[in-house]
């Protein structure tokens, strides 16, 4: 025979019968330790498939709402743990309120020049003249000190490099910090997925909505500083830093009862925008000014993280985020962050709910995959009041259009053939109010022709272009998709879907293992 394999197997030439017998003990004590090995991966395969534990990743682009979904599961299953970290958050928060005000002023400075989009909400700019602010120099010369406290905050929270190093902030909170150390990522490894880039949109975008997309050419003016977003990486422990829970409960002498907080500490940021806070009150509520946002098209109240209809409430001294603060404020999350939940079932067996924030932005979703094993639901995040905007990482693109791309990758992956898959059609009260201000579905999207750009509509539309996209496209057409129109800042109705996913998951789970 030809076939060295064969030949291998052969015995030797001059076999004795105790040789044999010897080899042949060998050969069956081999295969019973093989075959032992494989029954072992088998039943660890069947525990893990039975034990009492739901794993839900929370996916989507940059701002589509998964950070706020998962701050929601918290909020529903360890309330306590969620309202011990508030007080944290505090420094996001004004960070969030400095941000608001800073972009504004940018916006109306008589010596900057227009971009063809905002650098952080991604809604495209017209190229006007406009209306002129007479009160410019002085709300600049009033609000000059957010400037240095911006940057401060910043330096504190901020990755310097979003792919590798992270600031990590001090075990207290040193308002003068200038610099920090690094860490590096070591994270699991990571099978890649690649999201397609469409050459062409999967639906026609109007001419207006292309002229939109062109690169921004962003000029710098005198006050116009890039105001790329703020990140940290999930492992920076940045809350217990901002906590100051040791510093609150320290009595202010042993003959008073009052104790002594951050409002004490001259270093504070909140003296700073105390001081600012009637500048910053009048900014936003000079007609001038509102008239000017509005022939730029730059809508701040779309922005995560708005808070500048409560500047009064912020900038008070002794300032306790709220449910609702925590719950709008945003902060770029670096890296995959994981919530573990102890949930009783129908049965009051307590099973571990695993949920993921997985990054959206587009240097982050190589990082998807290696989650997509074991998984038992998907929550995907769609922000459909973005149909006018760009993604900030990319004005090429416009985020609906790259939210359809992900959706299309998401449900034609064979290894989620079996998974459920949940769509969270978010940010319905932004589209809302959008649709109220007169922003036209059909001046972005060439396709939507003549309908009504009344709410019912449109929601109408992106729900069956999602579902046509999963009809034309998924790898199991007869998976169900269960979607949910969402504003997850409500907490009411988040509660309730939440509760409703739950159920949805839960029987999916137990089917399954049946099934095995």
């Amino acid at each position: 025979m030809s076939d060295p394999f064969w030949a291998a197997l052969q015995p030797p030439p001059n076999e004795s019968p105790a040789d044999r017998d010897r080899r042949l003990n060998e050969e069956l004590e081999a295969k019973r330790v093989s075959d032992g090995i494989d029954e072992m991966l088998r039943e660890e395969r069947r525990e893990r498939r039975t034990k009492q534990e739901i794993k839900i990743l929370l996916l989507g682009q940059s701002e589509s709402g998964k950070s706020t979904t998962l701050k929601q599961f918290q909020l529903m299953h360890a309330p306590a743990a969620f309202r011990a970290d508030r007080i944290a958050w505090r420094a996001v928060i004004y960070l969030n309120l400095v941000r608001s005000i800073r972009r504004i002023l940018d916006a109306i400075s008589p010596d900057t020049e227009d971009d063809d989009h905002d650098e952080l909400s991604g809604i495209p700019r017209h190229r006007q003249g406009g209306t002129h602010v007479a009160k410019y120099d002085q709300y600049r010369r009033a609000l000059e000190p957010l400037k240095a406290l911006e940057e401060r905050l910043i330096r504190m929270l901020s990755s310097p490099d979003e792919d590798e190093p992270t600031r990590i902030a001090p075990v207290r909170p040193d308002w003068n910090i200038s610099s920090q150390g690094t860490v590096t990522k070591n994270g699991r490894p990571a099978p890649v997925i690649t999201i397609p880039v469409s050459r062409q949109p999967s639906f026609p975008l109007s001419p207006a909505s292309l002229a939109s997309l062109s690169p921004g050419s962003s000029t710098s003016g005198t006050s116009k500083t890039k105001q790329s977003e703020v990140s940290v990486h999930h492992r920076s422990n940045w809350k217990k830093a901002f906590s100051l829970g040791n510093k609150i409960k320290s009595p202010k002498s042993a003959h008073t009862n009052e104790v002594e907080g951050w409002w004490d500490d001259p270093s504070d940021p909140v003296h700073v925008l105390n001081a600012c806070a009637q500048a910053m009150q009048a900014l936003w509520k000079d007609p001038g000014i509102k008239q000017q946002l509005r022939e730029k098209q730059i809508r701040v109240e779309e922005s995560s993280g708005f808070f500048l209809d409560e500047i009064i409430r912020i900038t008070a001294l002794r300032y306790f985020p709220t449910d609702q603060d925590v719950l709008k404020a945003r902060l770029k999350t670096m890296g995959v962050v994981e919530h573990t939940f102890s949930i009783p079932d129908s049965q009051r067996v307590n099973i571990d709910w695993k949920v993921y924030d997985v990054g959206g932005a587009r240097n982050q979703r190589h990082a998807w995959a290696p989650y997509f094993e074991d998984v038992n639901a998907i929550i995907f995040l769609a922000p459909i009041s973005a149909f006018d905007q760009v993604l900030v990482e990319d004005p090429k693109v416009n985020r609906l259009e790259d939210s359809f791309l992900l959706w299309r990758t998401l449900v034609s992956n064979k290894l989620l053939k079996d998974v459920s898959i949940i769509l969270f059609l978010n940010k319905t009260d932004l589209l809302q109010a959008k649709l109220k201000a007169g922003v036209r579905l059909k001046d972005h999207i060439v396709q939507y022709g003549d309908r009504s750009n009344d709410f019912e509509t449109v929601s109408k539309y992106f729900h069956n272009k999602f579902m046509a996209v999963h009809q034309e496209f998924s790898v199991n057409k007869s998976r169900e998709i269960r979607v949910h129109f969402t504003t997850v800042t409500d907490t009411r109705r988040t509660a309730t879907i939440i509760h409703r996913v739950r159920e949805i998951i839960i029987t999916a789970n137990l089917k399954s293992i049946q099934l095995m």
